[in-house]
């Protein structure tokens, strides 16, 4: 049934995310309705905070009054756009503590990728098997082909920066880390 799965934010009551969020799991638990509804979350955050000398480790959450749900997700041929199912949206709307999806007149739309990467809710990791000073080839983008040498390597921003013999100069650029392959 569903094409894809999307994440979704939800406005609540302050304070009451936890709650939302439990919620929503249990009904899906037990309605089984794990197909439509996978994924629940509240993004929280481990803080060092010091007070009178004292450090202590709390957790905090990132977005207050917002939960994020990972539904399923069918194309719609009649108005063309990415919806979810009607009951998922019953189940979610009419849940105690939510006033609404987020989204232009309580519209749902979905995070884009890059939304998702950088509320960081889904960590994607790239393992890479080059170096710094290695030896590669670029496997996409507009230097497809191009060979050159590893000179930075930036996991946490999902990129690498390759020197490129370009017109009788070396070039230096910047790719994605699954854009390039170590020359055997």
């Amino acid at each position: 049934m569903a094409d894809d799965y999307k994440w979704f934010v939800i406005h609540t009551y302050s304070g009451y995310e936890n709650k939302v969020a439990a919620n929503i799991e249990k009904i899906v638990d037990n309605r089984k309705m794990r197909d439509q509804i996978v994924e629940v979350r509240v993004p929280t955050e481990t803080v060092t905070e010091i007070k009178d000398d004292k450090k202590r480790v709390v957790e905090r959450k990132r977005y207050p009054g917002y939960v994020l749900v990972k539904l399923a997700v069918f194309y719609d041929n009649v108005t063309r756009e990415l919806k979810m199912t009607d009951e998922a949206w019953y189940l979610i709307r009419n849940t105690r503590g939510v006033t609404g999806f987020v989204g232009p007149e309580s519209k749902p739309i979905p995070l884009s990728e890059k939304e998702v990467q950088e509320l960081g809710v889904e960590v994607r990791t790239v393992e890479v098997d080059y170096a710094v000073g290695d030896f590669v080839r670029i496997i996409g983008g507009s230097f497809d082909g191009f060979m050159g040498t590893v000179e930075k390597i930036e996991p946490e921003k999902d990129l690498v920066r390759v020197i490129i013999s370009m017109m009788g100069r070396e070039t230096p650029i910047e790719l994605g880390l699954d854009q390039v392959e170590r020359v055997v």
